[in-house]
């Protein structure tokens, strides 16, 4: 991965100045990792990744991540283990990641895949929840997680 790391800086540098932010070295590092995964990965996870290139401690790793989601970078999942677990939005990987979004609209709507056996998270982009749900009045969407579980294409 480290290769795969170390192409997706330039990116990830990008995305954080679009977002009119500051661009520091644990943001750029937090996001280089997301931007070279293909699955959501754990607070910790990312921390473990992060280490492997730079010295930046645990609390910062979790303050990006929670930064990232709240200039809708990224998204959280709930995993079936009571971990967060952290993915970029798909319309953030499509247009190069970090174009400002409302924070209030939907940040994701779009299903997730779980493996049975590795437990992994996997985003389904192009499976869009259709809900017809009509919420009492003064209620407003901002999420919707449709969660699939199964076996992964490795644990088949």
């Amino acid at each position: 991965m480290k290769l795969a790391y170390l192409a997706k800086i330039p990116q990830a540098q990008a995305a954080l100045r679009a977002t009119g932010e500051r661009v520091t070295e644990p943001r750029v590092a937090v996001l280089a990792t997301l931007l070279s995964s293909d699955h959501a990965m754990s607070h910790l996870d990312v921390a473990a990744m992060v280490a492997k290139h730079h010295t930046i401690d645990r609390v910062t790793v979790y303050r990006v991540l929670d930064w990232l989601v709240g200039v809708s970078i990224a998204h959280r999942i709930a995993g079936d283990d009571r971990v967060w677990r952290f993915m970029l939005n798909p319309q953030a990987s499509a247009q190069g990641a970090g174009k400002k979004t409302a924070h209030h609209a939907p940040s994701h709507a779009h299903a997730h895949f779980t493996c049975n056996t590795c437990g992994q998270t996997f985003c389904l982009d192009k499976v869009q929840p259709k809900m017809n749900v009509k919420l009492p009045t003064g209620f407003r969407t901002t999420e919707v997680d449709l969660k699939i579980r199964g076996l992964c294409a490795e644990c088949k």
